[in-house]
């Protein structure tokens, strides 16, 4: 059951002491226009799995199930702040931002496109009120008009938060699945929050490559290397 407690406060909070800029602090919005301009200005445009420079956000050097990649930007700053507030704050107003700078970041779409967000953990769900990822697959969905799936399905509750890049791939080698056969013909657009080492977009593409998915896309709101 979803903490409905937690939406109901955020909810009444957002009338009494209205939210603050995440990047500027003004009053009356998580994000206001001008920090969201100055983030889609200079997009993140290198590999998702190592940093170096990449045209179409993933180097040669890697054998991957997708082939495209998408990040609005580096973890750090207001953007690392508005990400924080969602996750971890309840503010759960943020979901909006954030789908506009995925939006942003993604080039012009084909129809037949589908949109996949990473599934997260049901503690977390209960611990929110909301399944952050979910959220901002719907609302990017709702903009672009264009699906919005749950294929993945997770296995188990391993938290990556504060493990190992070793400890990172090894859960994430059965993490997820996918529980229904899909249409070649489709582009699958993988969504994620953070990405460090990569591991879980890697293993979920390659689970959607093998239930059929042909043409892979994989796009997160920000990148942070594991220290």
């Amino acid at each position: 059951m979803l903490n409905v407690k937690n939406t109901i406060v955020d909810t009444l909070l957002s009338f009494v002491a209205p939210h603050l800029c995440s990047g500027c602090g003004v009053i009356g919005a998580t994000f206001c226009d001008n920090c969201k301009y100055n983030i889609i200005s200079e997009p993140f445009s290198c590999c998702i799995v190592c940093g170096k420079l990449a045209e179409i956000g993933v180097c040669y050097d890697h054998k991957v199930a997708f082939q495209q990649a998408f990040i609005v930007g580096e973890r750090s700053g207001a953007l690392q702040r508005l990400i924080g507030g969602f996750k971890f704050r309840n503010i759960k107003e943020s979901y909006e931002p954030l789908a506009e700078l995925l939006q942003a970041r993604l080039p012009v779409l084909g129809r037949n496109v589908i949109f996949v967000p990473i599934p997260t953990i049901p503690v977390h769900i209960r611990e929110r009120g909301y399944d952050h990822m979910a959220l901002v697959a719907k609302e990017l969905a709702r903009r672009v008009k264009r699906p919005m799936k749950r294929l993945l399905v997770r296995n188990g509750v391993s938290v990556q938060h504060h493990a190992t890049r070793i400890e990172r791939l090894a859960q994430a080698k059965s993490a997820y699945q996918v529980t229904e056969r899909l249409d070649p013909t489709c582009t699958y657009i993988v969504l994620d929050d953070i990405v460090t080492t990569g591991a879980t977009l890697l293993e979920a593409t390659l689970r959607l490559r093998e239930a059929g998915a042909v043409t892979i896309w994989v796009a997160a709101i920000a990148r942070q290397p594991l220290d």
